[in-house]
């Protein structure tokens, strides 16, 4: 194994990406199938840097395929994948979760049940909408798509892409009456000798109008 010191730092995305193209798809084969790296991980957001990579980090991979070719596939995964690509662990855990490849196969699914909680309708319902955090809309439409010969993922992530403008619109009524309720707050408890519940509201309102320039930016 490379010594860790002699590891070079690529983002995880341009890694999982060669880790796909160089190591995983000739596993896969001639199986039907679609590729990414979607999910949660500061580098499907393209925010990890040599820091991340001492915490859960490492070579990563969705593939999507069939419900018959799953169980298959994912064995040989498990009888072919090498124990490392360019000097990173493939196998890799952290706190209490056990070391284990990362190369997920599945349906999609299967993987959006684990993700959201269920499967989007097509078009995606209004209650579907208002279940949905956007953290959990944030990892499906950001990362990468490597391969989607059906168009499957692209169509998925255009539909969850942003709010419709009607549940725009609520959550920008919502985000806006939060603001309200806690505004006169900060004058209020600094005027009883409150000073430090005075600067809790304040901090919370900071959050709650960084959220408001999320939502009026249309960006998760």
């Amino acid at each position: 194994m490379v010594p860790e010191a002699a590891r070079q730092f690529v983002p995880g995305l341009r890694l999982s990406e060669q880790y796909y193209t160089d190591v995983v798809a000739p596993i896969v084969g001639r199986v039907d199938h679609a590729a990414a790296r979607i999910g949660w991980g500061s580098d499907v957001l393209g925010f990890d840097t040599e820091r991340s990579t001492d915490h859960g980090w490492g070579p990563r991979v969705q593939i999507f395929v069939a419900d018959v070719d799953a169980a298959p596939l994912l064995d040989r995964v498990e009888e072919l994948l090498p124990r490392e690509f360019l000097g990173w662990p493939t196998r890799f855990g952290w706190d209490a979760v056990l070391p284990r490849h990362w190369v997920e196969v599945s349906t999609l699914e299967e993987w959006l049940i684990g993700h959201l909680g269920f499967v989007p309708s097509s078009p995606v319902a209004m209650p579907q909408w208002l279940a949905m955090a956007q953290q959990l809309l944030l990892g499906v439409t950001a990362g990468a798509v490597f391969r989607d010969p059906r168009d499957e993922l692209q169509t998925l992530r255009s539909a969850l892409a942003w709010y419709p403008d009607d549940v725009w619109r609520y959550a920008l009524a919502s985000q806006w009456r939060r603001i309200w309720q806690d505004e006169a707050v900060v004058g209020r408890t600094a005027q009883v000798g409150d000073y430090l519940g005075s600067r809790l509201v304040t901090a919370r309102l900071d959050r709650d109008i960084m959220r408001l320039g999320f939502l009026v930016d249309r960006t998760y």
